[in-house]
């Protein structure tokens, strides 16, 4: 028998899932004869799996020309609708409404009853939840999962489910969300999806977990996405905007490598695309969330300058760079200036946003001394968390109030509280959460006069933030720990308040983070000078180098 032809070996490789030799072979087809409509249609999806966006995009606008010269108006709607959707997906909503309007007409004008018909439906429903109708998008969705259920159409009704799912979601429906998000996941890992849709599926259900702030469920389907890419070794995953969550979710676990690698793709994919065909719309949001978590993994390691950077590029992509630059700014012992720029942001963020803007305004109101006012944030998260069944709220407010507690003075309750909090970060397996929640228990039990207590829940932290890099936690850590063999004449609360003093912190911070009024703090700080003799705050920090207390 005759070797198959490139056609016959590409079909193969297109059922087999072996997109790279898909691609390959279907190619050498079109060179050698020109290939159909159906044909172009797999070239141009292997293209897309590959990583050839550009050319997937050249490919399905010649198979829709294609099917118009064939009379297959039904296959050239379909292109026009995959070009239509993949700009929108893209941010590019003028392009994207030019081929959704030519599919449209081409289906409306021959009065064809078919799946596409379900499909167009779909960017109507994201313009209704994105109008904020999340009502008007849930019953779009329900005709696009009716025309899916009449057509036998996997693909449309994974579409349908996941869009109820997100309406579900904005609506504050969040168990329903999740349970129509799981059925979801459950084609897609079966393999009932096509790899296009299953990829849209799996990236937007860890977007709209992680919107609903249910870490597991996001963390499980990023899993699951893992193992999917896995099984097809050609296949380029994780694209821009998902690359983004999976940086998002690989910052929580602790995998701080990692994320840096995908949060840097996802910025080279969106902000710097490789041709003018991929381009990304200006100001789109997911470029502007890569650069979010590059900024956060700056400021987590200490590198404050690149932290900077990347929240100013963040927000010229358009993304609100809070609460990361109000916390690098208390870092920098500019408390006020955290304080009013999180009230601002707070004053025009949209319910999803509050609770991590809350959680840190905490944070700073402790820093800066406003108790009262610390008290009313975390009253309000504490509101958020009794409206919802999430466990990271749960245990975000719980960190939160145990804070405030312990600066209130009731360190008995404080333990309890904080103690709940890191339960909660420690089963839903968010290391540096855990280990700052150890720092404040410390505090507390030496506030309990428990000093042994507190040494060994801060060794417990500075294990934590040694494996993970955290430079200023684990500077934070070296002032708390007793000095066991002073320097410079150095008594152990002058050591502990020099250490502050090097890692950038201001006088009522630090008095803060050691329950000393600023008075005394600056009374520490005029002997160390003496002592070491030096005369500025920049002079001490060298001395504190040199002497690697930090």
């Amino acid at each position: 028998m005759p070797p198959p032809r490139a056609l016959d070996r590409g079909r193969e490789a297109f059922g087999r899932r072996r997109w790279q030799d898909a691609y390959t072979d279907l190619s050498q087809a079109d060179r050698e004869d020109g290939l159909g409509t159906a044909d172009l249609e797999r070239l141009a999806t292997a293209a897309y799996l590959t990583g050839r966006d550009g050319e997937c995009e050249a490919l399905r606008e010649r198979a829709h020309h294609a099917g118009l010269r064939g009379g297959e108006e039904v296959a050239a709607a379909r292109c026009a609708f995959w070009l239509g959707f993949g700009l929108l997906l893209r941010g590019e909503e003028i392009r994207a409404g030019g081929w959704l309007g030519r599919a449209r007409r081409l289906l409306d004008e021959g009065r064809h009853d078919c799946p596409e018909q379900g499909y167009l439906l779909v960017p109507v429903a994201i313009a209704q939840l994105g109008a904020g109708d999340p009502a008007a998008a849930h019953a779009i969705y329900e005709r696009v999962g009716a025309i899916g259920e009449r057509f036998g159409d996997p693909d449309l009704t994974a579409f349908a489910r996941l869009g109820r799912g997100e309406a579900q979601a904005a609506a504050g429906r969040s168990s329903e969300a999740a349970a129509l998000f799981d059925e979801v996941m459950v084609a897609a890992t079966a393999g009932e999806l096509s790899p296009v849709v299953a990829g849209i599926a799996y990236c937007a259900v860890i977007q709209a977990c992680q919107e609903i702030l249910d870490l597991r469920r996001a963390r499980a389907w990023t899993s699951a996405l893992t193992q999917w890419c896995a099984a097809q070794p050609d296949l380029v995953p994780f694209r821009g905007q998902c690359l983004v969550h999976r940086a998002e979710i690989l910052v929580l676990q602790g995998a701080w490598s990692e994320a840096a690698a995908a949060a840097g793709q996802a910025c080279e994919r969106l902000a710097a695309p490789a041709g003018p065909s991929e381009a990304a719309a200006p100001g789109h949001p997911a470029a502007g969330g890569a650069f979010y978590q590059v900024a956060e993994l700056h400021r987590l390691h200490g590198r404050v300058a690149e932290a900077e950077a990347a929240y100013r590029e963040c927000s010229r992509w358009g993304r609100q760079p809070q609460p990361g630059l109000a916390l690098l700014r208390l870092a920098q012992g500019r408390g006020d200036v955290a304080a009013a720029a999180l009230r601002r942001a707070l004053a025009e963020a949209p319910a999803p946003d509050r609770s991590a803007l809350l959680s840190a305004l905490v944070e700073v109101l402790l820093a800066t001394g406003d108790t009262p006012a610390a008290r009313a944030a975390a009253d309000e998260l504490a509101v958020l968390a009794a409206r919802s069944d999430v466990e990271l709220l749960r245990a975000m407010t719980a960190q939160a109030s145990g804070a405030v507690l312990r600066a209130e003075g009731r360190p008995v309750d404080a333990l309890t509280t904080l103690r709940t909090a890191w339960r909660g970060w420690q089963e839903l397996g968010v290391p540096h959460h855990a280990a700052r929640v150890r720092v404040l228990l410390a505090m507390t039990c030496r506030d309990l006069g428990d000093d042994d207590a507190a040494e060994m829940e801060l060794d417990a932290a500075r294990r934590v933030f040694a494996a993970l890099g955290a430079a200023p936690d684990l500077a934070r850590v070296a002032a708390l720990t007793r000095a066991a063999d002073p320097v410079g004449g150095l008594t152990e609360r002058e050591v502990q308040v020099l250490r502050l003093v090097a890692t950038g912190r201001t006088n009522r911070v630090i008095a803060a983070d050691l329950v000393l009024s600023e008075k005394t703090v600056a009374r520490h700080l005029a002997n160390i000078f003496a002592k070491v003799g030096v005369s500025s705050r920049a002079a001490a920090t060298a001395y504190a180098y040199e002497q690697g207390l930090v």
